[in-house]
């Protein structure tokens, strides 16, 4: 084992190597860790278990922007890019859209209002999002670049995301009437601003 951890290091650099449980010591999972948000998932053929989403859930619940994800891509240059991604609750989307992107989202588990602007930020669309269990939609597909956010409605949000690559910063246009991601005072005066709008438009 430590020779194959040695080999995974020198291939793919830093590897994140963790033991959810005592019991689970048979089945080591190994990412690569781009950053404290995203973790490249590294086997040759990708199993993803209830176990890895409870690991997201702790990560996501100990970064500042409650977020965490792991891709089955390989890396940002891959033409196809797929995700679990958690959010908690008090996650901020800034409202973005993409160019020359489609994206699509299947909720594996949550509440989500998917909320869709116009050019200026009015509302236009609100999908609500669920688990198939919920009785709500559980997918959505955007190939128009829309402005968009997520407003999580649960204490968490996991879904799976499908994206075309290759990953380029440009292709993501942050709406200007949105604040900042990291300016925090801001953020939570435009989300509880976007709570009432929602009701309004309801």
């Amino acid at each position: 084992m430590l020779q194959k951890n040695n080999n995974l290091m020198k291939k793919f650099g830093r590897v994140l190597s963790y033991f959810l449980t005592k019991k689970l010591t048979r089945n080591t999972h190994l990412f690569n860790e781009s950053n404290k948000e995203v973790y490249y998932a590294i086997d040759n053929i990708i199993k993803l278990s209830k176990n890895d989403i409870l690991f997201l859930k702790e990560k996501a619940n100990n970064n500042e922007r409650k977020r965490c994800r792991i891709c089955t891509h390989k890396d940002a240059s891959d033409k196809v890019h797929e995700m679990f991604i958690v959010l908690a609750k008090d996650a901020y989307v800034r409202p973005h859209k993409h160019l020359n992107k489609c994206e699509s989202l299947h909720i594996l588990e949550g509440l989500v209002d998917v909320v869709i602007f116009d050019k200026d930020g009015k509302i236009v669309e609100v999908i609500k999002l669920g688990d198939y269990s919920s009785g709500n939609k559980f997918y959505y597909r955007i190939s128009d670049p829309y402005f968009h956010t997520l407003l999580v409605r649960s204490n968490f949000l996991v879904f799976h995301e499908i994206t075309n690559g290759p990953f380029n910063k440009t292709d993501t246009i942050f709406a200007p009437w949105a604040p900042d991601e990291n300016d925090n005072l801001s953020r939570g005066t435009y989300m509880e601003k976007l709570k009432t709008m929602l009701k309004n438009y309801a």
